[in-house]
């Protein structure tokens, strides 16, 4: 890995690194110590959060590390139902037909399954994919192709970035 990328088992490292450190400091009495851990709690944080961040321009995904994807048919095709939906709700009450009030409110409860469906179908194909692109660059560092190895780490990053989406997307459902 290079320092470019984040991780987010690296910030964990370095996290606990500068709690040792911390503490060193604070046994010894350096400044310079608890001052450069502090440094390196800051860096770790920083690393976290980079970790778990993507870019997102309708069904398409990107992270710092330069993995892509595209959210399952299911995530945009449901937000689009739950959008009319809510609009037959919002029309079907002005206008006061409850026939298509209803109706509205049955597309957007099918659009939010919908959409639920295709975050579930992402975030398991990117967990499985991670670890596909995790085990395949390490045997392929063992045998030392190097092709196959970025080729892994490609695969790997891409699905980093799709599951990343999803829970990003889900977090947000979770907290409206």
């Amino acid at each position: 890995m290079s320092d470019k990328d984040s991780s987010t088992a690296k910030s964990y490292l370095d996290s606990a690194m500068a709690q040792g450190q911390s503490a060193l400091g604070s046994l010894t009495g350096s400044t310079g110590d608890k001052a450069e851990a502090s440094a390196r709690k800051d860096q770790a944080a920083a690393e976290k959060e980079s970790s778990h961040s993507v870019g997102k321009l309708g069904p398409l995904n990107v992270s710092p590390s330069g993995g892509m994807s595209t959210d399952d048919p299911n995530r945009s095709e449901g937000s689009w139902n739950q959008t009319l939906g809510s609009a037959k709700e919002s029309v079907g009450g002005l206008v006061g037909s409850e026939s298509m009030k209803k109706e509205g409110a049955q597309q957007n409860a099918e659009g939010k399954g919908q959409e639920a469906q295709g975050q579930l179908s992402d975030f398991g194909s990117g967990v499985s994919d991670r670890v596909k692109g995790a085990v395949g660059g390490m045997a392929a560092g063992v045998t030392g192709d190097r092709e196959k190895q970025e080729e892994m780490r490609m695969k790997h990053d891409d699905a980093k970035t799709k599951q990343r989406s999803a829970e990003t997307d889900i977090q947000k459902q979770a907290d409206a």
